[in-house]
């Protein structure tokens, strides 16, 4: 079957002469890329930009209901129990001994009594939708939302669960859902990346990269870190501090020098991709020493709209030992760089709570303690989640924007250690709201534990989220693929159906 999105090498300088030779030998430098630019804009190089290289790159299957992603990413695996899917079994029962019926495959000791939900649910919205206490500025934004409750995983262990929901697999060298998006439909911007993620400040969550890695899709595919509100959110972007050596004539003399070494190299590699990834990432770049710093600076925003985010505004009331202010201005803050960046044309942007560096815990693998760990990130995450949403709508991309919210699995019903709860992967919670989804529903239910579907001959899966996504952007997740090692693969491997009772 023939990719869905065909990569297209340029010519080597041996045989006629090539776009960006064209460009090189009339411009030069950095001067060469912005004619590239121009052209490119112009639409006067659509023919030969190759995948995802511009906004004439992609073309959608059917009319798509969304442009754009927001994903935000819990690592460690959050509590459905204790955020969003609430069992009144579990605070009739608390403290009883637990009973599921049938052996359990803990991954830890994590088979102690029932375990109520930690905070007090109230109902929210029109639809009524029981939030836990922690989520509840997220009680605006019900009536736009869907919770899925019935999501089921393949693996209790934290690297190959993350790897599944973030690339669709289990084991390392697939490509993140982003990538795939990003190769599917091209950019919509020439100065900024098609797939950004911003990571959790304090570290990765597991495996790292390799969550939006573009494996073996071509390489201008992968997602670009970007850590807002740090000095240099973009790691060498510019110059160091001992670079000031570094001049616009000398930067154009390396870059022209730098692209004939390249094409040099590339008449004996006619075959390799990676040399075309390398020119892409370098011509962006060059584009981004421009646009980027516009794009996350914050301080243009006024104060009404980093209020909202929690970014200048104190915290709720809460006991003095949760850090909640913190967290929410560093999710906020995150949640407000997405806004501007999809605004931008920015088509993919993954945003991750928690990280995977041991104690003290800020992660949500709350093994000891659900209220100490989850308070504070719930807190944060549900304060940016809510502005991003409101900010969405009032500027007029909440309907062409899908958020979708994950975590590699949910957690057990009953108690361990008193405190905590053990890994989750028969069933737990993903929430989507924006661009064609219905507000204001549940699709799907858990048991009266939530320890597995109420339905268990027919749970969702990752595939099937993956599916929806992609549908509302307007592509059959059957026909997204690429030839890899002489299989078709795509994001939902051989599964996923589009959920469609979840749509608008």
């Amino acid at each position: 079957m023939k990719s869905f999105s065909p990569f297209h090498r340029a010519s080597a300088p041996s045989g006629p002469i090539s776009r960006r030779e064209f460009l090189w030998r009339s411009g030069g430098g950095l001067g060469g890329i912005a004619l590239a630019s121009l052209l490119a804009g112009e639409g006067m190089l659509a023919s030969a930009t190759g995948a995802g290289s511009g906004p004439t790159a992609g073309q959608a299957h059917h009319r798509p209901r969304a442009k754009r992603v927001i994903q935000l990413f819990m690592g460690g695996a959050a509590s459905h129990l204790d955020l969003f899917d609430f069992k009144p079994a579990l605070v009739k029962y608390d403290g009883q001994k637990s009973d599921f019926g049938e052996h359990v495959e803990a991954f830890q000791d994590g088979l102690g009594p029932w375990m109520k939900p930690v905070w007090d649910f109230k109902p929210h919205g029109q639809c009524g939708k029981m939030l836990g206490e922690t989520v509840s500025e997220l009680g605006r934004s019900v009536d736009d939302m869907v919770f899925i409750h019935n999501l089921v995983g393949k693996t209790g262990v934290h690297s190959q669960a993350t790897y599944l929901q973030a690339t669709g697999f289990q084991l390392p060298g697939f490509p993140g859902m982003g990538a795939w998006v990003s190769y599917g439909l091209g950019s919509m911007n020439d100065n900024l990346p098609t797939f950004v993620v911003l990571p959790d400040h304090r570290g990765f969550a597991s495996n790292g990269p390799k969550n939006w890695d573009s494996a073996f899709l071509p390489g201008q595919h992968a997602g670009t870190i970007i850590y807002p509100g740090r000095p240099n959110p973009i790691a060498d972007l510019f110059p160091g501090s001992n670079g000031d050596f570094v001049t616009r004539n000398s930067e154009g003399a390396a870059q022209s020098l730098l692209h004939q070494l390249n094409r040099h190299h590339a008449t004996a590699r006619e075959d390799d991709p990676r040399l075309e990834a390398r020119i892409r990432s370098y011509e962006l770049a060059a584009r981004m020493q421009l646009s980027a710093p516009e794009a996350l600076d914050i301080s243009r925003e006024p104060d009404h709209i980093l209020d909202l985010y929690g970014i200048r505004k104190n915290p709720p009331s809460w006991p003095k030992e949760i850090n909640a202010e913190e967290e929410m201005d560093y999710f906020g803050r995150k949640c407000l760089a997405a806004r501007r960046l999809v605004e931008r044309g920015v088509r993919f942007v993954q945003i991750w709570s928690g990280n995977d560096n041991g104690f003290p815990r800020r992660n949500w693998d709350s093994h000891e303690d659900i209220r100490r760990d989850h308070g504070p990130l719930s807190m944060g995450f549900a304060r940016g989640a809510a502005a991003l949403i409101q900010d969405l709508k009032q500027r007029g991309l909440f309907e062409d924007t899908i958020i979708l919210w994950t975590t590699e699995f949910g957690r057990m019903p009953s108690s361990q250690g008193g405190k905590g709860r053990d890994h989750n992967p028969y069933c737990f919670t993903n929430w989507l709201c924006g661009g064609g989804i219905k507000g204001g529903t549940t699709y799907g239910e858990s048991d009266q534990w939530g320890y597995k579907p109420l339905n268990r001959d027919q749970p969702t899966t990752v595939y099937d989220i993956h599916a929806t996504v992609l549908h509302l952007l307007g592509i059959d997740h059957t026909r997204l693929t690429f030839r890899h090692n002489g299989i078709d693969r795509r994001l939902t491997d051989v599964h996923g159906e589009v959920i469609g009772d979840i749509l608008a």
